[in-house]
């Protein structure tokens, strides 16, 4: 019988993260995703040798993402992957100068599209323009860095934020030129 998982089934993010971007790792949690339960079993589906998938199986059982042991076998807890991401899906920053169309549409600072409608894509726009410092004149490709960190779409960021008057533009520099301001 299963238990449902509880929040103190949930783990650090950033933890889970970090064990699943190592490749041996990540193809020893596949294979046992995928039914493999004994090191030959995760060595043979993940195409590890012993040696390697006995490192990632203890670093991931040290890590409480599997657990189990050399001989009596090995499970991934997938019910603790499933409270981390209901976990995490819970967290959204509550910064009182970010809206909620803002919070909606930006997760771990990264843009998860550019909204259709206008008057919420002016909001995520005018968030957007508080990157750039007033007064301050940016070459193209600086422009282009800064959006970059947050949408891969960066060009369409771009001639948005000219478009609806947030940046003004000349000769491939560009300047804030609207927006909301923060005031000391």
């Amino acid at each position: 019988m299963a238990v449902a998982p509880t929040p103190d089934d949930a783990l650090d993010p950033a933890l889970v993260v970090g064990l699943l971007a190592e490749p041996d790792r990540l193809r020893a949690v596949a294979a046992l995703a995928l039914g493999a339960s004994s090191l030959g079993e995760v060595a043979e589906a993940s195409g590890l040798d012993r040696p390697a998938a006995m490192r990632a199986l203890d670093r991931l059982v040290a890590r409480g993402l599997v657990e189990g042991a050399p001989g009596t076998g090995y499970r991934l807890r997938s019910e603790r992957l499933a409270a981390t991401a209901r976990a995490t899906g819970r967290v959204r920053p509550q910064d009182a100068s970010v809206s909620p169309v803002v919070r909606n549409f930006v997760v771990g600072g990264r843009l998860t599209g550019i909204p259709a409608v206008r008057s919420k894509r002016l909001e995520v726009l005018d968030y957007l323009a508080r990157r750039f410092e007033p007064g301050r004149v940016y070459p193209e490709r600086d422009v282009n860095y800064l959006l970059g960190t947050v949408h891969d779409d960066y060009a369409a960021l771009r001639r948005y934020l000219v478009d609806e008057g947030f940046l003004e533009r000349r000769d491939g520099f560009y300047w804030r030129a609207g927006g909301t301001f923060e005031v000391d």
